[in-house]
């Protein structure tokens, strides 16, 4: 079908048929390359969606005041055991935000062709820069020397073996590949499953929920409040990641086999083995009301979670969230809004239209 313009003494035709192949030809991958970003009309909507939630939840590090944190950190009222916590949580996300941005620019956005996805995946990377930015500035607010963050992911095992846990499954898809190959596809799915799922979705919150306990305790308000931002944000990127892989399973479900699923699961007991390591290197004794032991089974609670969203079996059927408390600012039914006090000092009014009645 062929619409006509006559405008003046031109007449621009518009084949719609031609229009309409082109939005059937968006895919996850192997869809259609073009050097226009097109993005109308969208078909991966939930992009766009999650784009415009994250866009409204801007912050800058620099917003945040410090001068409580600086005065605590200066002062003698810390026990040992809590300066480790924000030592090893500085050390362990000054390194971790970087890697994920850069698998986000260099493997999955460079992979995927439809443009909304590359849309909200420039967004997130965005995000990760940020998070990046709020650690120089807990680093360069407390006086901490910067070496000591570069040898902590350096030197540190529990935190080298996380940070390799991820890179390997970037490192294999930075090469042009034949995502046509079933083999190839996996490698990105995973890929996907490790960063999302993984890493932010579960590694990331055992330092989370031990930073967030010292703030509860009104200790370091600033970084306890840049960590509640950077959650919010991370609940965004773990959807975003979410969707993308329940979608690019959906568009080559070959991939989605007995054998595969079990891979996944495999890959996330490993995830979880490594993070128990990690909490044990954060928490040798007990501190701010959380012991090591503990920790672990909520990371068995938030892994289980994860797994169930993109359809596997949970490793520990019916496992107990051992923190209360946590559930009002951790829990993934909640974690999109659990400051909501702070929230709208930065969104914008025109974006919260996109709010769902069950993110309420």
């Amino acid at each position: 079908m062929e619409k006509t313009f006559t405008i003046g003494d031109r007449t621009f035709v518009l084949d719609q048929d031609k229009a309409e192949e082109a939005y059937a030809a968006k895919r996850i991958i192997n869809g259609r390359k073009t050097e226009a970003f097109n993005l109308l009309p969208l078909k991966y909507q939930w992009a766009y969606e999650l784009y415009r939630t994250m866009k409204a939840n801007h912050w800058e590090p620099e917003d945040i005041q410090m001068q409580k944190d600086i005065e605590q950190w200066q002062g003698d009222e810390l026990s040992d055991s809590e300066r480790w916590i924000i030592r090893m949580g500085i050390g362990y996300f000054s390194a971790a935000e970087g890697i994920v941005g850069d698998n986000i620019l260099h493997v999955v956005r460079e992979l995927v062709t439809a443009p909304e996805l590359k849309l909200v995946l420039g967004r997130h990377a965005h995000e990760e820069n940020i998070h990046a930015d709020s650690l120089l500035y807990m680093i360069s607010s407390l006086g901490i020397n910067p070496h000591e963050c570069e040898s902590m992911f350096e030197q540190i095992p529990t935190i080298k073996r996380k940070n390799e846990f991820v890179t390997r499954t970037s490192h294999d898809l930075r090469r042009d590949i034949d995502l046509t190959d079933p083999m190839n596809k996996k490698a990105l799915a995973r890929n996907i499953f490790v960063f999302g799922q993984c890493m932010e979705g579960t590694q990331f919150y055992g330092l989370f929920g031990m930073i967030l306990s010292l703030k509860r305790q009104n200790k370091f308000p600033g970084i306890g409040q840049m960590f509640q931002y950077t959650l919010r944000d991370e609940s965004n990127h773990i959807e975003v990641f979410r969707n993308l892989f329940m979608d690019l399973v959906s568009e080559n479900m070959e991939i989605w086999t007995p054998e595969f699923k079990q891979e996944l699961v495999d890959t996330m007991k490993e995830a979880v083995a490594l993070e128990k390591e990690f909490i044990n290197d954060c928490l040798p004794i007990s501190a701010v009301g959380l012991n090591a032991a503990e920790f672990c089974q909520y990371i068995d609670f938030i892994a289980d979670r994860r797994l169930e969203g993109i359809g596997l079996n949970p490793l520990h059927p019916g496992i107990r969230n051992p923190f209360p408390w946590l559930a009002e600012t951790m829990d993934i039914k909640k974690e999109s809004n659990f400051f909501e006090q702070k929230v709208t000092e930065y969104q914008k009014a025109s974006a919260l239209s996109t709010v769902h009645d069950d993110d309420l």
